[in-house]
This record gives C-alpha cells, sequence and structure tokens, in this order.
C-alpha cells in the first residue's frame, strides 16, 4: 500500500533512529552521510522507483537501484528493512560477525536489495550503465538508479563513466550526488574542490537537474519525478542534490567529525529526543 507523504516524513525520523542505533550498538560505522541521505532513500523506495518483492537479482522490468558510496550502509539497511525486502529485527546485527548486514554492502550472502558490493568507491556508476544497457538491450523500458557522495567524484573512475554514457547515450539512468560538502577529512572545497560541478556535468554531456532542499522530501520526490521527464531523450541524467551531513541531530550537522563516528550512550540519548516519535517502532 502506497504510503502518504505524512507516513513518508514520519518514517524518515524512524529510519534516522534506526541509523543511530545500528552505529552506537557496534561502536562503528558512517552515521554522518546516512543522516543527510534519509529523504534520499525515502522517497526513492516509497514514491519514485518501480520495483517488486519478493527481491530477484535479475530484477526484469523493474527499477534497478546502486549505492555506490557503500559506507553510508546503514541508511540503505533499515530503507530496505522498513520497506518489507528483510525483516528490520536483523537491523540489530549490523556489522557484526557472520551478519548479512556488512559495513560495506555485500552480495555474497544474499541480503534482498543489494546487487553490487560497494566498499571501493567510483565503481557503482560503470556497474549502473552496464546494467542501463543490458536493459535496453532486453527491451526493459526500466530505469537504472545511483547514488554517489561528492567525495567520491574525486575519483577518476567516475568522469571515465560519466564520459561513457553520454557518448554511448545511455538515457535510461538517473544518478544523484550526495552533494554536502564535506568528506571524511574535511570540506571537500579544502581536500579537492569540485569546482562548478554543475557546468563540468554538462560539458560531459549529461541533462543536469540541481535541487538546494535536498533534506526536503517532498522537494527531493519532486526533483527525481523530474528527472523520470528527461529519461529517454539520448542523454543521461544527474541531479545533484544538496543536503546536510547528520540533518536532524544538531550537534552533527556543519561539520565532517560524524563522517564516520558513531555516538555514546549520552550521545544517542540525546539524538533520540531530537528524532521524537510518539510511538516509534525501534527494533
Amino acid at each position: 500500500m502506497s504510503k502518504s507523504i505524512e507516513e513518508l516524513k514520519s518514517l524518515t525520523t524512524q529510519i534516522r533512529r534506526d541509523i543511530l542505533r545500528m552505529v552506537h550498538a557496534v561502536n562503528s560505522g558512517h552515521p554522518g552521510g546516512s543522516l543527510g541521505c534519509t529523504e534520499y532513500f525515502t522517497a526513492l523506495y516509497g514514491k519514485v522507483m518501480n520495483y517488486h518483492l519478493p527481491f530477484t537479482m535479475e530484477g526484469k522490468n523493474e527499477d534497478h537501484f546502486y549505492l555506490s558510496n557503500g559506507h553510508i550502509s546503514p541508511v540503505f539497511y533499515s530503507t530496505l528493512a522498513r520497506f518489507d525486502f528483510f525483516p528490520v529485527e536483523e537491523l540489530k546485527t549490523f556489522r557484526k560477525l557472520d551478519s548479512r548486514l556488512q559495513g560495506h554492502p555485500t552480495t555474497h550472502e544474499g541480503l534482498p536489495g543489494i546487487r553490487i558490493a560497494s566498499g571501493s568507491l567510483g565503481q557503482g556508476l560503470s556497474v549502473a550503465l552496464g546494467v542501463a544497457q543490458g536493459k535496453k538491450l532486453d527491451g526493459d523500458q526500466s530505469l537504472v538508479y545511483t547514488l554517489h557522495g561528492d567525495g567520491e567524484l574525486q575519483e577518476g573512475q567516475i568522469w571515465e563513466a560519466l564520459m561513457y554514457a553520454a557518448a554511448k547515450k545511455v538515457d535510461n539512468i538517473i544518478s544523484t550526488i550526495d552533494y554536502n560538502g564535506r568528506q571524511i577529512d574535511g570540506d571537500t572545497d579544502d581536500v579537492l574542490s569540485l569546482g562548478n560541478l554543475h557546468a563540468k556535468l554538462e560539458a560531459f554531456g549529461w541533462t543536469v537537474l540541481e535541487e538546494k532542499n535536498g533534506n526536503d522530501l517532498e522537494a527531493v520526490i519532486a526533483i527525481l519525478e523530474k528527472a523520470k521527464t528527461e529519461t529517454g531523450k539520448g542523454k543521461p541524467v544527474v541531479i545533484i542534490l544538496h543536503t546536510e551531513m547528520g540533518y536532524g541531530v544538531d550537534y552533527m550537522m556543519g561539520s565532517h567529525a560524524w563522517h564516520g563516528k558513531a555516538p555514546n550512550d549520552e550521545q544517542l540519548d540525546a539524538a533520540f529526543k531530537q528524532l521524537y516519535l510518539e510511538a516509534p517502532a525501534d527494533y
């Protein structure tokens, strides 16, 4: 059953609670980017993407999603669980021995919703382009979605894939860049500036859309729906989605410090007070 906008907004809070609980339990993981991308994942799985359950690896005649910046696995796992790919209870196994929920997504344990292992940055777009071209060869009209970090764009393979997509007119792909301006070592402008990213992506032959309010669920849904209308026109489509790392937890916002650091007991309690739900469905 399709969820209302209000239900989805409540779900973003629940997913944020899941993210923090997961990384806190094992004192490891990447909460910052996960919290910042919660609206994107909720919009994608709650309103935009066409997919079927039970999950199949081949996924014929359905949209595919590929997470390239795999370290934000907490938000991916929580979203999949909350949309019934696997039991929510399994979230408590995150990063533990013999878990299907490793720190970076893997495929060898058959976790529903995961089609590629994504640990080394820069590879997701190349994989997704192959899938997108495969769908065209099969006469499959479905779309392929990808997500990338802005720091990830410092990897050379990304730019090879960007060039390839435009040259081969792969127009059934919608890539999104989580543009929060921060990476593990600091601000992207200080580590290695991306310059005028919008102009660069256009110069590489992509249709470029941009959304400044990447933590506004309705705005994210709208830009993804707009991107869908730009597919099938001979050019790949990319969204520059401006988000805030650590969104929803005041002491995590405005800094790269929480890119890969888990909250302690007191910090978790403070975060939960901010992420209030009248009847949380915590696992």
